[in-house]
């Protein structure tokens, strides 16, 4: 896997994947930035989200599962000091369908985090990871 990541101006930075695709990092405006992008510690978080999202929801088509929508939610916290890693990550899933049963959605989940989800099973090395889920009707 493949990147490239080129300085704008100030902390602003533009991202290309190795597929082709940019994003664009800045640096809120008290740290020197203009609050154009997401900041790189945030895109870690989302891509971690986006990661085990991807599991998830792989294993509940396979699983049959009737959903309509999902997201989650995450909550976490950093070291006070430098380097500020990780220190506490929650992922609240919401799974919304017609007849799913939880406990193949509690499964989808401990695989991704335990087997599958490559992004949390690393961040897991500096960081409390919990997970939790709510299932609605569509």
């Amino acid at each position: 896997m493949k990147a490239r990541l080129k300085w704008v101006d100030g902390v602003c930075f533009m991202g290309e994947s190795g597929s082709g695709h940019a994003v664009v990092m800045d640096g809120a405006p008290e740290g020197g930035g203009r609050n154009l992008g997401p900041r790189p510690m945030e895109l870690l978080l989302l891509g971690t989200a986006g990661c085990t999202s991807y599991d998830v929801m792989t294993i509940l088509r396979k699983s049959r599962q009737d959903v309509t929508d999902c997201w989650v939610e995450m909550d976490a916290e950093r070291a006070e000091v430098e380097p500020k890693v990780f220190t506490k990550i929650h992922f609240h899933f919401v799974v919304v369908g017609n007849n799913l049963k939880p406990e193949v959605i509690e499964r989808a989940i401990k695989l991704s985090a335990e087997k599958y989800c490559s992004a949390s099973i690393m961040l897991g090395k500096t960081a409390e990871i919990t997970h939790d889920f709510e299932v609605r009707a569509a």
